[in-house]
């Protein structure tokens, strides 16, 4: 049986606070899957694209701050597409409702997630072709995905942000760079858990790089409050990195 190496949804999950903007993104459906593309002003320097799969948490790729998130990495020259395996039943629809029930919210979306992903990520080599270069991102909920496409021979690295329901198997597996941004104070994902993937990693040889940061909780990656700034720091540290992360192992392939 595969060991835990971070732990279900808990209550930072299903907390946020909402931020302001305007999307610069549109959505479209990929292998019958409603999916926000957010893509690059100009055509990319090198002439070969870089496409992030962008596998977001509970509150889905059509939220505000999750927008955002994936406009700043279309700024930067990456095009993004964020898969909606909610199909438009995230959870902070549901948020105000005294009476909801989240176990079998949960349970309804990770079917959904289980029978949707993979279709679509042979959806997105289909619509982008072989002459790319392929990241992922999976931010809470959305890790294990991050980590089921890194284990294949499409990525040239992957991401990961506070993540839940990572195994010791999906971990050992992975084929690529990895890139893990994490809080000081994270029960899904506390220090211990931390520290046995860098254990794995270190055993595997693999190339990988931790941030840490001090001050923030789970979520921040998305759902920081940016009028304190310390989380609006670390949320945007956050995604710097991950920016250069992905491009410096793109430019490499």
């Amino acid at each position: 049986m595969s060991s835990t190496l971070a732990g279900p949804l808990t209550d930072h999950c299903f907390t946020s606070v909402a931020h302001s903007g305007i999307p610069n993104g549109k959505s479209i459906t990929i292998a019958g899957v409603p999916t926000y593309i957010s893509a690059p002003q100009t055509p990319a320097t090198s002439g070969v694209e870089t496409v992030i799969l962008y596998f977001s948490d509970i509150f889905g790729p059509f939220y505000i701050n999750a927008q955002l998130v994936q406009d700043y990495y279309a700024s930067q020259g990456l095009t993004v597409v964020g898969i909606d395996y909610f199909f438009g039943d995230p959870v902070h629809l549901h948020l105000d409702n005294p009476e909801f029930d989240r176990s079998t919210w949960r349970a309804k979306s990770l079917e959904q997630a289980r029978a949707s992903v993979p279709k679509w990520v042979d959806g997105v080599k289909e619509m982008f072709g072989t002459n790319v270069n392929y990241c992922s991102i999976g931010i809470c909920f959305g890790a294990p995905y991050a980590f089921g496409v890194a284990a294949t021979d499409m990525l040239s690295c992957a991401a990961v942000a506070h993540p839940t329901s990572l195994t010791e198997e999906l971990l050992r597996a992975s084929k690529v760079p990895l890139l893990f941004s994490c809080a000081e104070t994270d029960t899904a994902f506390p220090a211990s858990f931390r520290r046995q993937v860098e254990d794995i990693l270190v055993e595997k040889k693999a190339t990988y790089y931790f941030q840490i940061f001090s001050g923030v909780s789970h979520g921040f990656a998305t759902r920081a409050n940016p009028e304190v700034e310390t989380e609006r720091w670390a949320k945007e540290e956050c995604h710097r990195a991950m920016v250069q992360w992905f491009k410096r192992f793109s430019s490499s392939k």
